[in-house]
């Protein structure tokens, strides 16, 4: 594994999600993701004309999950680049608030890391990725940026107990699932979670592996089984993603 992120010209925790990307058949949306996540945000949002900005960008929205609003922008750009002069997309992204600039470099990352996947002798799934397929890619390289809803705080406890909240941009903030993930922590006025999406907490034991740590309590003797049988904890990062399980 650190041999082929060794290979990979781009952030190790990309990187990370790119193979995630290949060993859960999702590697064509991982990459369009990924490349997105190495660069500024192509979206605009001028301090003079937010709420204006906001409108524009609610056509790429996904319910759920922020890194699939990268899959919808990517293909609103596509469906217009093979219509459009350069001219016309210049006024495209004006109107839609996009910087012109940076969707032409996301496109060249793209590029750059498709040519580095063929290399290595990876190719893009040829049927779609499911949400999950995608989400379960990326998560191995965000695990020190998940969060656990804490209803009585009304805040996220995060890795080590740090403490977040989404930020208002993303299409989770008004509605904040039990778990998520995030691209990257900013500190504003609080701690916010940027590129955020929903995750299901049976997915980490797998995608951490040895950083779970693991303790037992509760021994007892089961006549049946005719042993010793305890319950198990597991937590990541001091979170606790396995409550008593029976081992």
């Amino acid at each position: 594994l650190g041999e082929q992120l060794g290979k990979l010209p781009i952030d190790p925790r990309l990187g990370r999600m790119i193979l995630g990307g290949r060993d859960e058949a999702a590697l064509r949306e991982v990459l369009v993701i990924a490349a997105a996540l190495g660069l500024q945000d192509p979206r605009d949002r001028p301090q003079a004309a937010q709420q204006r900005a906001d409108e524009a960008h609610r056509k790429f929205r996904e319910e759920g999950s922020d890194f699939a609003s990268y899959l919808k922008l990517w293909s609103f750009w596509h469906e217009a680049r093979a219509r459009s002069s350069r001219s016309q997309m210049h006024k495209l992204c004006r109107e839609n608030f996009l910087s012109y600039n940076r969707m032409r470099e996301w496109e060249d990352i793209h590029e750059q890391l498709i040519r580095v996947m063929r290399e290595l002798g990876f190719g893009p799934n040829d049927a779609p990725a499911s949400a999950e397929q995608i989400h379960r890619a990326l998560l191995p390289g965000l695990l020190s940026k998940i969060g656990m809803w804490n209803p009585e705080a009304r805040v996220y406890i995060g890795a080590r107990q740090t403490r977040f909240m989404i930020h208002p941009s993303s299409s989770l903030a008004r509605k904040p699932p039990p778990w998520v993930m995030a691209a990257e922590l900013v500190e504003t006025s609080q701690l916010f979670a940027r590129s955020v999406a929903k995750i299901d907490p049976a997915w980490l034991e797998s995608a951490a592996g040895s950083l779970c740590r693991r303790s037992y309590g509760d021994p007892h003797w089961e006549q049946k089984q005719g042993q010793v049988m305890a319950k198990e904890q597991v937590t990541l990062y001091g979170l606790p993603i396995v409550k008593d399980r029976k081992v």
